[in-house]
């Protein structure tokens, strides 16, 4: 019941957390990214024009489940007697807002329309307390045109506050009208800096970089989520082998109690084994009927231990019990992923390798001789 329940959480946990970080990152710049093929690799991109035929022609690979464009631009935001670089990531009406929405923890997202350029801006919790920022108020920001080598500003208002945990983004992204950045660089309302693709599956993410790549002109390249933060990936990637440790063990210790189980009752019925032998039962009939007994003793197990262990995942998961360093973790609580297959195999593979390991202590007991068994009485 223990070793289930120590099982089902660490794969709850560890599930959880991989789930949540890879969403964060991916709702943040989307699963796939196209931008310009060329070295520069800062946030004054170079354009590229993203007409329908472009996007249309994306929308139609399968697994594809949203695709939106983005312009970034680096300034300098100033308000009062603070000053702080940031990253103005310029996004449109047809932006998907749910990712920010989630986190966003005063006001709301910016009103962007499709016809009048909106002045209102996402700020993140980081810049706000920085910069002594609240709801409504004014900022300036300035921003450096490389052609003209003139220094342009800009006066916005703060319409939310958002929070991801992620310092990568928090400490330097600000959520503005994609038309800010076009007009501080002088571009066409076609012209953008990349743009982001959204997918159903990210298991399928590679395959989709790849039909998506095919389908790009040659000035165009695509990278996804992985290539564009390795490290985030390879870290998440570790917290596998501690799952793995963790089961390995759980099972170890699970097995050898149940074996020293199992011996205890044979030992207990070594007479009654000598008489079935006497009575001409065969070996087979013998080990079924302590195999028997042990699944009936497994089964209770695993039906405590998935009562125990779901019973506090469930509660973590609504409830947040056990909270967690944001700076050190990217969130404020332990994640729960109740996804049913990897509990379900959890499940089937403790039951499975535990019966495995009782197959020893059975054939102890038919290699019982009938004579030995009736004088241990």
């Amino acid at each position: 019941m223990l070793g289930l329940a120590v099982m089902l959480l660490s794969v709850s946990i560890v599930t959880g957390f991989k789930k949540e970080i890879r969403n964060k990152v991916t709702g943040f710049a989307g699963h796939i990214q196209i931008n310009k093929y060329d070295s520069n690799s800062s946030f004054e991109a170079s354009p590229i024009n993203y007409g329908d035929s472009l996007k249309q022609g994306i929308e139609q690979i399968d697994g594809v489940r949203h695709v939106q464009s983005v312009a970034t631009k680096a300034g300098i935001m100033q308000a009062k007697e603070d000053m702080l670089g940031i990253i103005l990531k310029g996004v449109d009406f047809n932006f998907d807002t749910a990712f920010f929405v989630k986190h966003i923890l005063e006001g709301r997202f910016p009103d962007i329309g499709p016809d009048k350029r909106s002045d209102e801006i996402l700020i993140s919790k980081y810049i706000a307390d920085h910069l002594q920022l609240a709801l409504k108020d004014t900022v300036r920001v300035y921003f450096l045109n490389n052609i003209e080598t003139t220094v342009r500003g800009r006066r916005l208002f703060v319409s939310g506050i958002y929070e991801t945990s992620f310092e990568e983004f928090d400490e330097s992204f600000v959520v503005a009208d994609q038309r800010h950045v076009q007009r501080l660089n002088n571009w066409t309302k076609d012209q953008v800096s990349g743009i982001e693709v959204f997918i159903d599956d990210f298991d399928h993410m590679e395959a989709i970089t790849e039909k998506i790549y095919a389908k790009l002109d040659y000035n165009l390249t695509a990278s996804n989520a992985k290539d564009l933060y390795p490290q985030i990936f390879d870290w998440l990637a570790l917290q596998d082998i501690n799952v793995v440790v963790i089961l390995t063990l759980m099972l170890l210790v699970s097995s050898v109690s149940m074996i020293s189980t199992l011996l205890v009752l044979i030992l207990e019925r070594t007479t009654t084994i000598g008489v079935l032998k006497a009575l001409g039962t065969q070996n087979v009939s013998i080990r079924k009927i302590f195999l028997y007994q042990a699944v009936y003793i497994i089964i209770r197990g695993l039906f405590w231990g998935n009562l125990l262990g779901l019973g506090l995942a469930v509660l973590q998961k609504y409830f947040g019990i056990i909270k967690l360093d944001q700076a050190n973790y990217y969130m404020s609580e332990v994640p729960i992923n109740l996804d049913i297959l990897p509990l379900l195999w959890v499940n089937v593979l403790s039951l499975a390798i535990i019966l495995l390991f009782l197959l020893i202590p059975s054939f102890i007991a038919s290699k019982i001789s009938p004579v030995s068994a009736i004088r241990y009485e």
